[in-house]
């Protein structure tokens, strides 16, 4: 029984793909994917066979919904009339119509050369197919002989194609196997038999070769240079989407020949992009990636990448944010070709508002910010939708002298409210504010949208790849819907998945709620996934392209990246640049009772685990005397095997120094706490103890080691993904952030100026903070020494 929609009295998709001839596991198939049955659905309508057709026309018909070039789709009407008409009737007639509208793309062509491509009209004879095939068999006479049934067949019948294209492939197959038979006589048993494989002979062993050698394993493409998945520019007339309206109207865009070249001329051919931050804060590691790729695919390509600052919103934008962004793009080893503004745009993209209210597609419309929410949930149109030209016209002049109230009117551009994508929803293109323009100044009171500008300004850089996170996928259609509206270049789109990192947030409204709240310090907290936050933390620009490389440009939107492999990627660079020091948090006093309380040593520590020892540029000198800091938390009362620390009546080594001995504790009034170690060092170095501890001395004898403050950061949010809590501000790590006011450090460190960075031995890796000050350094740490990620963590 054939079943029909209720609402629309068609036929239901099953029903449809059946009656073309489908099978009905194919048909089935074909409803599990959406885009599938959309083509299809399609095609048949646009054949005409609605009602049915013949099951080798309803094949072709499913081929043509599967394969068709997506930059020939204008033409695809014409093809499907050759098919229905049988003057196309079979598969190798239907590649070739493929091959050929893909070279023609949306230009426009004489039917004489394309019939002439796809064979319409020849008629093969019998007599021709088999001298076709008798002349193929006698080339590969031989292989026939030897391999009888055993030859592959069908690479006989791609040579009889060859010869003759528009034979048909059943009658094709018969005739070989016929012949065949006539050559090999009856099948045996034997011609069942599959043949041993052969073992391939080990090569001969050279002997200067190592045993050991093997080829390396090349890796994909994307891997070595992940830039390769983006056409060149020449490339942009193939159609970049279709735009379906309610209507049954559909858009297909793609560039026009004549404004390709003229693109092309304009550019020298070369690849252009844009990084394209809104100005309303302070950029984030979200905003490292879209500089990696945009910036990334520019360099690589020898192209350039303008900096815009989108900045159509003036209640939003700072200079502040503006000078952080010039500045933290160039710290992240970007150059922008040119810093642009969307605003540098504005007559142009009045003027270019005005043709679109001149051409009928946008409107002046007066309804409420609540109303206009109302009637698109509802998918209606505006009262005002449907206003003389004239009006919009003279409305929206009116809009731009201010002689309209703030709120009272907008300019929204005729799409279609009727659409499946909301993002056609007539969208606004200008709205008044009576708010001077950070860049600008006071000469407009209307200002774009960024659904209007970000586009248009895209046409007018000529940008040739306009590249986005995914959530702006959906925004696609309107994207094109203006520039085909208004006749303008192309850039060809692409969306790629947000960086989504583990117990942060990345939202600009979530960021600046945590800085104006003072839930941090700043935008540039250490514990923020802020660039500046995480410069002042200590991490490298190289080092977050070095992640932002490695976990490559993808478009699967719903990986989380734990924040431990951001932390490999600095590990990884701090563990080969950051000399080595000793600082104790906690300090314990050690007082070295067979050491005079006069004497001072010098002792050399490595800079670097692996320093030569005749350079001298590679140690540092610390001081020892007899009494030294060791951290509080390497001392316990109670000894056991699998305890390398000290404690009573152990021997531990002071690294780069001397064994000691504890030999008293020494408590304070409450019999409890413990303020002393007594203990004996081994000056001929006799013992050899497993544990090893750092420590800090007294320069001198009675003077107190250099004090400094270190800053110890946990991750900022207990759970992985905070951003889905309903309350994410209660799930702020109320240990994110510890102070330790007055550390020990080695003299050596007295000179670190801000922005150095030390791997403190045992503890991490450190950089001096802007706070620091002449009388005291303030070190953060940047990242712990140990490693999940590389150890089997999630990656």
């Amino acid at each position: 029984m054939v079943v029909l929609d209720e609402e629309d009295g068609e036929m239901h998709p099953l029903d449809l793909f059946l009656s073309i001839g489908l099978d009905k596991r194919t048909a089935e198939n074909v409803l599990v994917n959406p885009k599938v049955t959309s083509n299809l659905t399609a095609v048949i309508k646009e054949a005409c066979v609605v009602d049915g057709c013949s099951k080798t026309v309803g094949n072709l018909l499913y081929t043509v919904a599967t394969k068709f070039p997506a930059n020939a789709l204008k033409h695809r009407p014409t093809l499907l009339e050759y098919i229905v008409s049988l003057k196309i009737k079979s598969p190798a007639q239907l590649d070739a119509a493929f091959a050929f509208l893909m070279n023609v793309g949306p230009e426009t062509y004489h039917l004489k050369d394309f019939e002439e491509a796809c064979g319409v009209g020849v008629e093969v004879s019998l007599e021709e197919v088999k001298a076709a095939i008798n002349a193929v068999l006698e080339e590969n006479m031989d292989a026939l002989l030897e391999q009888r049934y055993r030859i592959n067949v069908g690479n006989l019948c791609g040579q009889v194609r060859k010869k003759q294209p528009w034979a048909d492939a059943k009658t094709v197959k018969e005739i070989i196997d016929a012949r065949v038979c006539e050559i090999l006589g009856e099948r045996t048993a034997d011609d069942d038999i599959k043949p041993l494989k052969k073992k391939k002979e080990k090569p001969v062993k050279v002997e200067d070769q190592p045993s050991h050698t093997s080829a390396p394993v090349t890796p994909p493409e994307e891997e070595l240079n992940p830039f390769s998945i983006f056409p060149q520019p020449e490339e942009n007339s193939k159609v970049h989407t279709e735009i379906f309206f309610s209507n049954g109207e559909i858009w297909r865009a793609h560039n026009k020949r004549e404004m390709l070249e003229k693109h092309l001329k304009i550019t020298g051919g070369k690849v252009i992009t844009r990084f394209p931050p809104e100005p309303n804060g302070y950029l984030h590691i979200g905003h490292a990636k879209a500089m990696f790729i945009n910036f990334g695919l520019a360099k690589e390509r020898n192209g350039s990448c303008y900096l815009r600052f989108d900045d159509t919103n003036p209640e939003a934008e700072k200079k502040e944010y503006i000078d952080h962004i010039q500045e933290i793009v160039q710290w992240m080893g970007w150059q922008p070709f040119k810093v642009t503004y969307s605003s540098d745009y504005f007559q142009e993209l009045y003027d270019l508002a005005v043709l679109l209210i001149q051409r009928g597609l946008a409107y002046v419309d007066h309804q409420t910010p609540e109303e206009i929410k109302e009637y698109r949930e509802k998918k209606l149109n505006s009262p005002w939708r449907d206003r003389p030209i004239s009006e919009s016209l003279k409305l929206f002049d009116d809009m731009r002298r201010g002689l309209i109230e703030e709120g009272k009117a907008t300019l929204r551009m005729k799409q279609d409210m009727q659409s499946e994508n909301k993002n056609m929803y007539d969208l606004i293109a200008y709205r008044i504010k009576f708010t001077p323009h950070p860049h600008a100044g006071d000469k407009w009171c209307i200002y774009p949208s960024y659904d209007y500008t970000h586009c248009i300004v895209d046409s007018l850089e000529n940008i040739t790849h306009s590249l986005c996170t995914l959530e702006f996928e959906i925004r696609r259609p309107s994207y094109y819907w203006l520039l085909l509206a208004l006749d303008i270049y192309q850039p060809y789109v692409w969306e790629y998945s947000r960086l989504n990192i583990s117990n942060t947030v990345m939202s600009k409204r979530k960021l600046n709620r945590l800085v104006t709240e003072k839930w941090v310090d700043g935008w540039d907290d250490p514990r923020l996934m802020t660039l500046a936050g995480l410069r002042r933390r200590g991490v490298s620009s190289t080092s977050i392209n070095s992640f932002i490389r490695g976990i490559g440009i993808t478009r699967s939107d719903n990986s989380m990246i734990r924040y431990d492999r951001l932390e490999y990627h600095i590990r990884e660079e701090l563990n080969r640049s950051a000399p080595r020091a000793m600082v104790v948090l906690n300090p314990l006093k050690i007082v070295l009772t067979n050491l005079d309380s006069e004497s001072r040593m010098s002792l050399d520590a490595k800079m670097w685990p692996d320093a030569p020892s005749e350079d001298a540029s590679s140690f540092y000198k610390v001081p020892f005397t007899n009494v030294v800091y060791i951290e509080r938390t390497d001392f316990r009362l109670k000894d056991s095997k699998d305890y390398y620390g000290f404690a009573p009546g152990k021997t531990v080594l002071l690294r780069y120094a001397f064994p000691i001995k504890c030999t008293e504790v020494i408590y304070g009034n409450d019999s409890e706490s413990i303020v002393e170690i007594r203990a004996e060092y081994d000056p001929l170095k006799k013992t050899k103890p497993k544990g090893v501890l750092h420590w800090v001395a007294q320069p001198y004898p009675g003077v107190e080691p250099l004090k400094v403050e270190v800053r110890i950061f946990d991750k900022l949010f207990l759970s992985e993904n905070p951003a889905e809590l309903e309350n994410w501000l209660a799930d702020l790590n109320p240990t994110s952030k510890e102070v330790i006011s007055e550390a020990y450090a080695v003299p050596s460190l007295v000179n670190a100026v801000v922005g150095d960075k030390f791997q403190f031995e045992r503890l991490g890796y450190f950089a001096v903070d802007p706070d620091s000050t002449t009388e005291k350094l303030v070190f953060n740490r940047t990242v712990s020494l140990r490693d999940s990620y590389s150890k089997g963590g999630n990656k």
